[in-house]
């Protein structure tokens, strides 16, 4: 008698070991990152006083200008296309692409950077300069280090992806405690510490690049048909970027406007512990995810393998759903110890918008999880409208809530666009009509 083969039983094992360590290895990662980042709020509050933690708040703005902006569409390009190139057998020309445009972005850069400073120059004067003149170094070598992580991620090396996301946590902290140390405490020693930070965790990409990339790679391999498409994909992003990053800003100078920058550096705390963690666990949890779709959905051009990734989108969506209200409502229940823990007495006093920002962050992380359905289908172009419209309400949002109600009213006006965002985004990522059949199951 005959015996069935076994390799399908065989190949599955595989396949769900696999998972199973890169699961593990994300999990590790992400948990000793937040770790890293809530032990940086307290040493930083124990260091600084609201003003100057406020000051901070202010000039980070411009990192997330400078990625925002030049560089997350060149990212998504570089993460969504890796499997794409892989089974095309072209990562030579894909990698030669990906250089190009990452030079394009830094010449950009170089160029907008002396007017920004000049611009900041003539608005907080002199002295801030020198303060923005290191943060837009920062934000470059911030950019390139999400840059490589992207190509890490892409190629399913988790572990590398999770120990750079560790180092540069708990690096975080040891170079802003030793700047501070050694020039006192003030906004250009925390951020000079972030810019060592950068450049440590930079060479560490470069040197795990290097042992990923095959030695026979081809560097002069023909990059114009993957400029081609990954600017084809990356334009949206930089498009929608100057709006979302003016909503995700609006939050701090609207209150540096309409009331003071103690309370910016009030506001900027209660968001890094009770949103930033959300946040982290979802870009942890994308960056698991995500190349998995993508791999299942290659280029997008088969229904049947679109339809199984959708399906898989939805159940995940779900579940960021549940742990969104587990989120508040222990937050609910415990946010005057978590500010005992985690922050100094003198930055306790906003605790009691602490389970709000929190479900803010999981409604908005839950729409993220939505959209990287809509990446794998090869469609960011549909969320073009949708992240301008939502981005340019949420600054009116945040305005009228600053202005009416200081902080209550931004924690008021940061729910209400994550509402508005994540059903935007489910109505576009909702199932197609047609039937979905049964779908090969791809890793």
């Amino acid at each position: 008698m005959s015996r069935r083969p076994t390799t399908p039983l065989i190949v599955s094992s595989v396949r769900y070991r696999r998972l199973a360590k890169e699961g593990v290895s994300i999990t590790l990662g992400q948990v000793f990152s937040v770790l890293g980042a809530l032990v940086l709020v307290r040493v930083l509050t124990e260091s600084l006083d609201p003003v100057q933690y406020g000051q901070i708040a202010l000039g980070l703005t411009i990192v997330g200008l400078v990625e925002q902006v030049t560089m997350s569409g060149l990212g998504a390009g570089i993460n969504r296309f890796y499997s794409v190139a892989a089974e095309k057998g072209d990562l030579g020309g894909y990698l030669h692409a990906s250089r190009y445009l990452v030079m394009c972005a830094t010449l950009v850069v170089a160029v907008v950077g002396p007017i920004l400073l000049g611009v900041l120059g003539f608005v907080g004067g002199a002295g801030f300069v020198a303060f923005a003149a290191v943060t837009i170094v920062f934000s470059l070598l911030n950019a390139y280090v999400g840059m490589f992580s992207a190509i890490q991620n892409a190629a399913r090396r988790r572990a590398t992806v999770a120990f750079n996301s560790v180092l540069d946590a708990w690096l975080k902290v040891l170079f802003a405690v030793s700047m501070i140390g050694l020039f006192g405490a003030s906004s250009i020693a925390v951020v000079g510490g972030y810019l060592l930070s950068s450049l440590v965790v930079t060479g560490s990409q470069l040197y795990f690049l290097g042992r990923l990339l095959p030695r026979q790679i081809d560097w002069r391999a023909d990059r114009r048909p993957w400029v081609k498409q990954m600017w084809a994909y990356a334009w949206p992003f930089s498009t929608w970027g100057i709006f979302t990053w003016a909503q995700v800003s609006s939050d701090r100078w609207a209150l540096e406007v309409f009331a003071t920058t103690q309370d910016v550096g009030l506001y900027a705390v209660l968001f890094q512990i009770g949103y930033a963690p959300v946040a982290m666990a979802t870009s942890m949890a994308v960056s698991f995810i995500g190349p998995i779709l993508f791999q299942r959905s290659g280029d997008a051009s088969s229904e049947s393998r679109n339809a199984g990734v959708g399906i898989l989108a939805w159940r995940i969506t779900f579940l960021f759903l549940g742990f969104t209200v587990f989120g508040f409502l222990a937050a609910l229940a415990l946010h005057e110890w978590v500010f005992r823990l985690l922050v100094a007495a003198e930055f306790r006093s906003m605790s009691y918008l602490l389970p709000w920002v929190v479900l803010a962050g999981g409604l908005f992380a839950t729409a993220q999880m939505l959209s990287v359905k809509l990446m794998s289908d090869l469609r960011p172009a549909a969320m073009l409208w949708v992240k301008i419209v939502t981005a340019v309400l949420g600054v009116a949002l945040n305005v009228y809530g600053a202005s009416v109600a200081g902080a209550d009213g931004v924690v008021v006006a940061l729910v209400t666009f994550s509402v508005i965002y994540l059903v935007w985004m489910a109505y576009l990522s909702r199932p197609r009509i047609a039937a979905t059949p049964a779908v090969e199951q791809r890793e």
